[in-house]
């Protein structure tokens, strides 16, 4: 398929975006860009969450990783599936009790404003380096695949993509966001099915009988019992659990959708049809992985090899989508990876924005300032973390070694196990401790568990997914024992 024609497909995609930008943004307010006036539809926020929620990550790196672990990733999933019931009918509540912009605002009100720019960081923190990852390898198959023929430069394609999403979230947030993001996970999850499809038609055989050779395949392998292995069942399912409660409860980029929602009804029931769609939408895409690699192995076909030999996992689907299959099925591969790349980072950048804004800053409570000056004020932090974005994004590029999903899930583990801590303490202690004590508790917990980890554990133990459970009971431990010690100073 020609570079022309796939640049011309994406320029068509984002002139789709552009035009629902301009109909949703028309008369913006502070109360749309942050909370789009409390109106939004809770299955269209439902929609717009699995495209988030997936990203170019899902759309690549979770095929891809079928070559190293099976289908052991389903174990995550399974994990993530429970912990969305808990945001539900735990979170929620609270959150919409408390009427709450930023969901950081919980911290203040329970600890006070410095633990609450101590949760905001880590968010700022985990975010920024997530949603670079995911859309550097989204950006990283466009330039191969299409923009290398026109002799751009990498940073000029990361420039291009950032510059696109501006032009329809630096006006609108929420409220544009909600329907763009609804529209791309359609195209995502379209994009998955369809190029499922293109392959089922090119190898030999029925549906049925494809569909056999997947169960019967060395790579059909959902569970691991192996305790010492990183992703053990145990490991992988609880750490699912903590990391979905972590990445969409304590996370303002999804929260914020639904805060958007009429009600806390409404906003559940956009979790409950969200959990249950990611479910199978996920086995989809472990099916795919399975699917790219019978057909490389029924084609004899030599797999992407990284400069030092070894399997390029990540651009296995790219290279068969694009190269050896027809032209449809390089337009479905662009149509959800196009999704995937606009719906990974366009969020992210309204929720940094309003996180800082509204956590780090507190202009939401500054009465001195006019409208007209605090937009101003947003807009310059917007495009502030477009910049950062950016710089992230050529960080990766420089120092790329393994599937990005395991850097991201990595970086939950580091990043968000505080946040569990702060709000498991928050809701289930209303006991006093030190503000001191918690941030240092915090920023230790991580440091010793990096420590650790980049050393061998007894029994050859390895740290998985459980990481972020670790990070969480070992922050949890600092800050029990600093209120123990320390009781007589602050506790009444």
């Amino acid at each position: 398929m020609s570079a022309a024609l796939i640049l011309l497909f994406v320029l068509i995609y984002f002139f789709i975006l552009i035009s629902i930008a301009y109909i949703t943004s028309r008369k913006s307010s502070a109360f749309a860009y942050f909370l789009g006036n409390k109106e939004s539809p809770w299955y269209i926020v439902a929609l717009g969450m699995i495209g988030d929620s997936l990203s170019g990550v899902t759309y690549i790196s979770v095929p891809g990783k079928v070559y190293t672990s099976g289908l052991t990733y389903l174990q995550i999933v399974m994990g993530y599936f429970v912990g969305y019931f808990i945001i539900a009918y735990l979170l929620l509540p609270l959150y919409y009790r408390m009427n709450v912009t930023s969901i950081y605002e919980f911290l203040e009100k329970r600890f006070d404003k410095s633990i609450q720019k101590t949760g905001a960081i880590f968010f700022i923190i985990s975010r920024l380096l997530g949603a670079a990852g995911r859309l550097y390898l989204a950006a990283l198959v466009f330039q191969q695949f299409v923009l290398n023929y026109f002799s751009w430069k990498f940073e000029w394609t990361i420039s291009l993509i950032l510059i696109l999403m501006l032009t329809y979230t630096i006006r609108g947030g929420i409220k544009t966001l909600v329907w763009t993001d609804a529209l791309q996970s359609l195209f995502l999850v379209l994009g998955v099915v369809l190029s499922m499809g293109a392959i089922v038609s090119q190898l030999d055989g029925s549906i049925a009988e494809t569909f056999q050779n997947i169960f019967k395949s060395r790579f059909f392998r959902v569970f691991e019992w192996d305790w010492t292995k990183g992703n053990f069942f145990l490991k992988d399912f609880l750490g699912g659990v903590f990391i979905a409660v972590a990445m969409t409860g304590l996370d303002q980029n999804m929260m914020q959708k639904n805060l958007s929602c009429k009600n806390m009804n409404e906003a559940q029931k956009n979790i409950i049809s969200f959990s249950f769609v990611m479910f199978l939408v996920n086995i989809f895409f472990q099916f795919l992985g399975v699917l790219v690699y019978l057909y490389f192995e029924h084609k004899n076909m030599p797999l992407p090899l990284k400069a030092d030999g070894v399997i390029f996992t990540d651009k296995a689907f790219p290279l068969l989508a694009l190269q050896y299959l027809n032209v449809y099925s390089a337009l479905f591969f662009i149509l959800g990876l196009t999704a995937a790349t606009f719906s990974s980072a366009d969020s992210v950048l309204t929720t940094l924005t309003t996180s800082f804004y509204i956590d780090i800053l507190h202009l939401h409570k500054n009465n001195k300032w006019s409208e007209q000056k605090k937009q101003m004020f947003r807009i310059a932090i917007h495009l502030l973390f477009t910049l950062l974005v950016w710089i992230v994004i050529l960080m990766y590029d420089a120092m790329n070694n393994k599937a990005i999903v395991d850097t991201i899930l990595m970086l939950a583990g580091y990043t968000y196990g505080p946040l569990l801590a702060l709000y498991g303490y928050g809701i289930f202690s209303k006991k006093k401790i030190h503000s001191g004590w918690v941030i240092t508790s915090c920023f230790a917990a991580p440091f010793i568990l990096y420590v650790l980890s980049q050393n061998s554990w007894p029994f050859f133990y390895q740290i998985g997914n459980e990481l972020i459970i670790l990070n969480m009971l070992l922050v949890l431990f600092f800050m029990l024992v600093g209120r123990w010690v320390l009781k007589s100073s602050y506790e009444k």
